[in-house]
């Protein structure tokens, strides 16, 4: 589609769930009716190119787009295994055939809207706006918002810890009643860890079908064949020996402290993965994104420059102790999970993943680890304060 207009209100760059999300939120608030809007993606969006996993209490925005969603759990440990009942949450699957053909805006037009299949070279910021350079044109606007990850400004520094949540995974066919349906394995470490954190994560669409994950907390990645190799040995271990493989995906997320925001400019703000908006302690960030896209349209409307956009609150320090912990004691990463796991109601670990626990809970989730952690807990703490 090519686009003769040059100046825009806003300019999204990037059509990925961080992009369309807040595409779709611009454009159900009537406060946003009279902005001219330009997104630009290099790439035709409408295949299942992701998987995204969330949990959430009741009914949400996406159920009409979900693939499944699972109330019961399992969280098994090398010496435990827990199942558990996730109420008030449900676990959720959504994949991105659904959501692009929902989203993507080739699908729904409108006035003030405009869609550039473009490839973005470089972005070039001043005090009131800035411009996006593409193989078709520049595009300027008063505030632009982008998706575009640069893993070099990790790479580059020092000072926080970088780890990656790095997968593999199976979509298979396998006999009559090979999964339980109505449960998922949340995380499973009864695999050999290979000094590392490790596990496995398991969501049944059907007692035939489900997906099969093979996941890493790490610094390094593997090998294709060491994940697929991971996958099969842990099929034979549950007894799934007779199964045909429908699909694979393979992803790794980026889980670092790093503060994103200093790349943002008053006429510029870096969304999603790009904006630090991934949970750093875990990778999740689809729902993250969600809460940030929510708070971003609230602060569009003060008017205020976007680089005054970014808050940091306690638990971006919980999450910064616990990655330089999960880096020194990779190996011992299974331990800290099954500990949190054995020591706490499930409720209170996904609130607090959510960021809405009070301070006492968040104290009973720190005292649920051993004394020889909490020590390595503390360590941290004293290094990064002193």
């Amino acid at each position: 589609m090519s686009v003769k207009k040059k100046q825009f209100d806003y300019i999204i760059c990037g059509g990925g769930a961080a992009g369309l999300l807040l595409l779709q939120a611009l454009r159900e608030d009537s406060f946003f009716a009279e902005k001219q809007i330009l997104l630009i993606e290099k790439e035709t969006k409408n295949s299942d190119d992701r998987t995204w996993c969330f949990w959430e209490a009741a009914e949400g925005k996406f159920d009409v787009l979900l693939t499944k969603k699972w109330q019961q759990a399992i969280f098994a440990g090398s010496q435990s295994k827990i199942a558990f009942n996730l109420h008030p949450f449900q676990y959720k699957m959504l994949r991105s055939g659904a959501f692009y053909h929902h989203y993507f805006p080739e699908n729904s037009p409108q006035q003030n809207f405009h869609f550039l299949q473009a490839e973005i070279k470089s972005l070039e910021t001043n005090a009131t706006f800035t411009e996006v350079y593409t193989d078709k044109g520049v595009f300027s606007a008063n505030r632009v918002f982008c998706s575009l990850f640069n893993s070099e400004l990790l790479k580059n520094q020092f000072k926080y810890p970088v780890l990656q949540q790095h997968f593999i995974g199976w979509f298979i066919q396998a006999p009559v009643g090979s999964f339980n349906p109505e449960e998922i394995v949340f995380m499973d470490f009864d695999i050999p860890q290979k000094n590392e954190t490790r596990f496995l994560y398991v969501l049944p669409l059907s007692d035939q079908k489900a997906l099969v994950e093979y996941t890493l907390f790490s610094k390094e990645l593997l090998t294709k064949e060491e994940y697929e190799n991971g996958i099969k040995a842990y099929l034979a271990k549950i007894n799934i020996t007779d199964y045909t493989i429908e699909e694979k995906e393979q992803g790794t997320i980026p889980m670092s402290c790093y503060p994103f925001q200093s790349a943002n400019r008053s006429s510029l703000l870096h969304i999603g993965t790009a904006g630090g908006w991934t949970k750093a302690s875990t990778g999740f960030t689809f729902k993250k994104t969600q809460r940030e896209i929510r708070r971003l349209t609230a602060f569009l409307k003060t008017g205020q420059p976007l680089n005054a956009f970014h808050r940091k609150n306690r638990f971006w320090f919980y999450d910064l102790l616990f990655l330089d912990v999960l880096e020194k004691y990779n190996h011992k990463g299974s331990e800290l999970f099954s500990r949190m796991f054995d020591k706490n109601p499930p409720v209170r670990i996904f609130r607090f993943l959510d960021e809405k626990t009070t301070f006492g809970e968040e104290l009973l989730v720190l005292s649920s680890f051993s004394i020889k952690q909490i020590g390595w807990f503390l360590a941290a703490f004293f290094k990064r304060i002193f």
